[in-house]
This record gives C-alpha cells, sequence and structure tokens, in this order.
C-alpha cells in the first residue's frame, strides 16, 4: 500500500490530537501520533521501536541502516492545549490559507516528522554507510519526560542530532534554561489591629521578593552572553497569590516565578543561592518558607562553535549558527553523545498561538536541507572526523 502523500501526512499527524497538559483534565495520549509514524516508517524499511514512558506516553525510535554513528532527526509529538473558539479555522485540520499551512502542531512541531519521511524516500535505495534515526518523543510541552527517559536509559544515538523546533530554517546551537518555582509561606493570621497577634506571610514575601531580585542583579552583573537577544539571565515573578481581607494579617501567600539561566550556569547552584537567601527570612518574619520547583527544570543547551554539525549546517543554510530563549530538548539528546543542533521550518512567533501555520515556502526548502543532512551523514561518511 503506498505511503499518503506528503500533505496528507501532515494532515493525519495533525488531526490526531496529542495535547501534553499539566493539568489532567486537558492531557491526552501521545500514541495516535507515534502508531501512525510507526506505520509509515514500518512500511519504508525502518525498524520501528515503540517505548512506554508512562501510561499513555510514548516515545518512537526508527532506524535505517546499522551501526555507529549516523544522523538523529528529532522531534516531539505532543501539542500544547487550544481553544478552539479562538482559532478561525479547525485547529485538528490541516487547512491552506495565504500560502500557509494551518493546524495545530503544524509549526509546533508534528509536520516536521511529514517532511522528514519526504526527504528520505528518494535515498532509500542506496546503501547508508551509517544510520539514519528518526525519535518521536512524548511530553515535550510539559515534563519532557520522553526526552528525560532517554537520557536517563543512555543508550548511545547518532553522531549528530538535529531537533526540528520552530528556528525558521536558522541554526540554533545555544539556548537558555528553563526554571519555574513556587516560595509558599506560611505565618500566623489575626486581627490587624494588634500585629503581635499574627505573622503575616505577605511581609515575609516582600522580603523574599527582595532578596530575589538582589541575587537577579547579582547574576545579570556576573553573566553574560552577548550571543542572546536578551544577553543576561531573567527571572520573572509571574504571579503571587497571598491573604483574604484588608483586617487579617496575611496567613499564607505564594509566589511563582520563572528564571532563565545563561549556558554555564548550574540550576543546583542557583536553587542552593536562593535557599541561603530565604533561610534568615523564616526566622525573622517567625514563618515557614517551603521553596520547590514546579517542574524539573530544563539546562541550558550549548553546542560548540566548531563543531562538524554546527559547520555543516551552516555551510547548507547560508546562516551562521544563533540563539535563542526558549528550551528545548536538545540539552538531553547532547547528554547521550549526539552533536546537537535545533533547526526547523516553523517561526517560533506563531508557535502556541490560535492560528499556528507553517509557511508552504518552507516546505520543499526543508525538505532539500534535511535530504542533504542524510547525505552527508548516512551515504557519504564511514567515519567520524
Amino acid at each position: 500500500m503506498p505511503l499518503p502523500s506528503m500533505k496528507d501526512q501532515f494532515a493525519a499527524l495533525i488531526a490526531a490530537p496529542s495535547v501534553s497538559c499539566t493539568q489532567p483534565s486537558l492531557d491526552q495520549s501521545n500514541r495516535q501520533v507515534i502508531d501512525l509514524l510507526a506505520t509509515w516508517l514500518g512500511d519504508l524499511g525502518f525498524a520501528c521501536d515503540i517505548q512506554q514512558v508512562s501510561p499513555g506516553k510514548f516515545n518512537l525510535l526508527a532506524t535505517f541502516g546499522s551501526g555507529p554513528g549516523g544522523l538523529v532527526l528529532a522531534g516531539h509529538s505532543d501539542t500544547v492545549p487550544f481553544d478552539a473558539a479562538l482559532w478561525q479555522t479547525d485547529p485538528l485540520k490541516l487547512t491552506e490559507v495565504d500560502g500557509r499551512w494551518v493546524g495545530l502542531g503544524s509549526c509546533d512541531m508534528k509536520g516536521f516528522f511529514a517532511l522528514v519521511i519526504e526527504a528520505v524516500q528518494p535515498l532509500l535505495a542506496q546503501t547508508f554507510k551509517q544510520p539514519l534515526l528518526i525519535l518521536a518523543t512524548c511530553d515535550e510541552e510539559s515534563s519532557m519526560s520522553g526526552a528525560k527517559a532517554l537520557a536517563a536509559a543512555g543508550r548511545p544515538l547518532g553522531r549528530a542530532a538535529v531537533i526540528g523546533e520552530p528556528t525558521g530554517l536558522k541554526p540554533i546551537r545555544l539556548h537558555k534554561g528553563v526554571m519555574m518555582e513556587r516560595i509558599d509561606i506560611l505565618g500566623r493570621s489575626g486581627h490587624s489591629s494588634d500585629p503581635s497577634l499574627g505573622h503575616s506571610a505577605l511581609e515575609a514575601m516582600y522580603g523574599a521578593i527582595g532578596q530575589l531580585m538582589e541575587l537577579r542583579g547579582q547574576w545579570q552583573q556576573q553573566y553574560r552572553n552577548p550571543q542572546f537577544s536578551v544577553p543576561h539571565p531573567t527571572l520573572n515573578f509571574g504571579c503571587i497569590h497571598g491573604g483574604d481581607n484588608p483586617n487579617r494579617i496575611c496567613g499564607q501567600c505564594s509566589l511563582e516565578f520563572d528564571l532563565r539561566p545563561l549556558p554555564g550556569m548550574d540550576p543546583q547552584v542557583l536553587r542552593a543561592a536562593i535557599r541561603q537567601k530565604l533561610e534568615p527570612l523564616a526566622e525573622l518574619h517567625q514563618v515557614q518558607i517551603d521553596y520547590a520547583p514546579l517542574f524539573a527544570e530544563v539546562p541550558p543547551f550549548e553546542q560548540a562553535a566548531d563543531a562538524e554539525l554546527v559547520r555543516v549546517a551552516e555551510r547548507l543554510t547560508g546562516h551562521r549558527a544563533e540563539a535563542v530563549a526558549f528550551g528545548t530538548e536538545a540539552p538531553y539528546l547532547q547528554r547521550l553523545g549526539c552533536e546537537t543542533l535545533v533547526l526547523g521550518p516553523g517561526d517560533i512567533a506563531c508557535a502556541h498561538q490560535p492560528g499556528e501555520y507553517l509557511e508552504m515556502s518552507r516546505l520543499q526548502p526543508t525538505v532539500r536541507l534535511l535530504r542533504e543532512l542524510i547525505e552527508y551523514y548516512c551515504l557519504t561518511q564511514v567515519e567520524a572526523r
């Protein structure tokens, strides 16, 4: 049975719901997407290994050829949640609008797999000197559990890995880390007319925010990387909740914040510095302070500028490798011994938004680029240089 066309594959992937979300009511399995890819790639002669990461969540590793080295073309099979009422088209239906393919996951990033399959098909009759591995992961948009499971297993993949996240076909060799943290302060409520009747969690939080701002200033002086459009680490106070009435001493207050470290900044060292600042506040204000991550961090990522993959991608795209602020699965693939780069056809500006799209003018350039990468790493390369 012949494979569906690239457009039909694209449409089928978008039609297969695979929302990943920390809210259980919105979270979905990605099995339908994994089964589609395994069927198509299996029909092309790939050996397909489906790995269950957690109930309803799966990774796919499809391999053509054998031996060490080779190329990994990677992406995530999940999408963010969506509000259909805010879309002008059906988010789960591929729709062509003004030279764009519109649909949930078109840009970020299920559509990438259809482009990979289109790129490799004409090459499969040739002898692969090194293998091609196609990796589809689960839960990148929430816990990154799929990539973390691969990294924990420690199985070597290929010599080079390209992750097809939306970069406008420009190679990305650095990105910041992502840390989402929460501080909970438990004080003691009481009548506001007499401060001695309670311990204000809100006043303690005021002190905690001051300490965090002081740390932020220190880190922004200490760490700087001009390759990023925002060249220093950022710390954003995202939301705060506390108290219930003006005439009650605030008994509880919580703060959630987002910290984006640069490559070279260790998340555990940053957390230790924050804890050191918070401990004296608990004694000073006679409150209980709990500090913990909301999610496990995404580490910062950096691939050396002189790496073979960086040089090859720069030559093929005509663009010098750059840096972005958003996080990806790159550090987890890098841990498995892959030179790693982020490079895909979409635009991050339309990701995670109603009307997500991929410019049709990017389709063939992406197919051509992927084909050239496969030829370089799998058809012409015998051993690492």
